[in-house]
């Protein structure tokens, strides 16, 4: 019979899909990480991980086994936040996946306000450029430009936003004639991890010829006289050099949303978390495009 201190090894290692990745979680070298799974697979006469010399990938059981797992961690979460009262102020760790343009130019004010009023909790930014997986635990909610169509997740939309082409203030730029001759800032082509990052076919463009995965390096970019290129209204307050230019021509709208994994709805602690983000985001997107419009 597993063990619950078992199945903690389990999920990192799950999580990690490594021993080496896994150890320092569990505050353990990846020798005994091994052997402890080890001797978990031989109690179970079952394989939970393919190895290989790129890591430790789940069997269909191993995958079946972390997502139980990952359910009895968040309701045994659930009864020590219960047992702990803490209704005064959220505590702990909580960890937020989200996109650069996000976690750049909304979290830090966002999550310096929920912060304030809960001095326990510590707030952890997770800016990637690709899409967070919850089902490893890489965070304990995301932020997401498209709403994901599989895995045990819950979605929430959180607000729409507003982009537009943005330009050095130096620039004349009047009419989508002007922009022939302009160097185009925007994403890498091939590494747009999200359909809704495209924005090359909205304004005609043939191809970026300043480039980055990175919307903030995207802005400094614009900012140092680069190009042209799509921006964030929400972002352009940070960016007093820039402007936006051709507003009636272009104007892009996406949406914002709040993911979480399914087993954490019971969570009082996730929940009230969740909430006050969700308050301080579509508070914040529209502070910042008022300066802007």
């Amino acid at each position: 019979m597993a063990s619950w201190d078992d199945m903690r090894v389990f999920l990192a290692v799950a999580r990690a899909e490594s021993l080496s990745r896994a150890a320092p979680t569990l505050r353990m070298d990846a020798a005994t990480v091994g052997r402890r799974i080890a001797r978990l697979e031989a109690g179970l006469g079952a394989a939970l991980f393919v190895k290989s010399p790129q890591g430790y990938a789940l069997t269909d059981l191993g995958v079946r086994m972390r997502d139980h797992a990952a359910d009895a961690e968040a309701s045994l979460t659930q009864a020590v936040e219960e047992a702990r009262g803490d209704q005064a102020g959220l505590t702990g760790q909580i960890r937020i996946g989200a996109p650069d343009g996000a976690a750049n130019y909304l979290l830090p004010q966002v999550c310096a306000a929920i912060a304030a009023e809960n001095p326990g909790l510590e707030i952890q930014v997770l800016a990637l450029p690709r899409v967070v997986n919850l089902s490893k635990r890489e965070a304990d909610m995301a932020i997401t430009v498209s709403p994901p169509q599989a895995g045990r997740l819950t979605v929430q939309k959180v607000s729409d936003y507003r982009l537009h082409l943005a330009a050095s203030k130096s620039e004349t730029i009047e009419n989508m004639d002007d922009l022939k001759g302009h160097r185009i800032v925007g994403y890498i082509p091939d590494m747009i991890f999200d359909k809704e990052l495209d924005y090359l076919g909205d304004f005609g463009a043939d191809g970026v010829q300043v480039a980055s995965n990175s919307v903030a390096v995207q802005v400094m970019a614009l900012r140092s006289g680069a190009g042209v290129g799509i921006m964030h209204d929400f972002a352009l307050p940070f960016a007093p050099e820039l402007k936006r230019v051709l507003v009636n021509e272009l104007s892009l709208t996406r949406s914002f949303y709040l993911v979480r994994h399914v087993s954490d709805r019971s969570s009082d602690r996730l929940n009230r978390f969740a909430a006050a983000l969700n308050h301080g985001l579509k508070a914040e997107i529209s502070r910042l495009e008022r300066l802007v419009a």
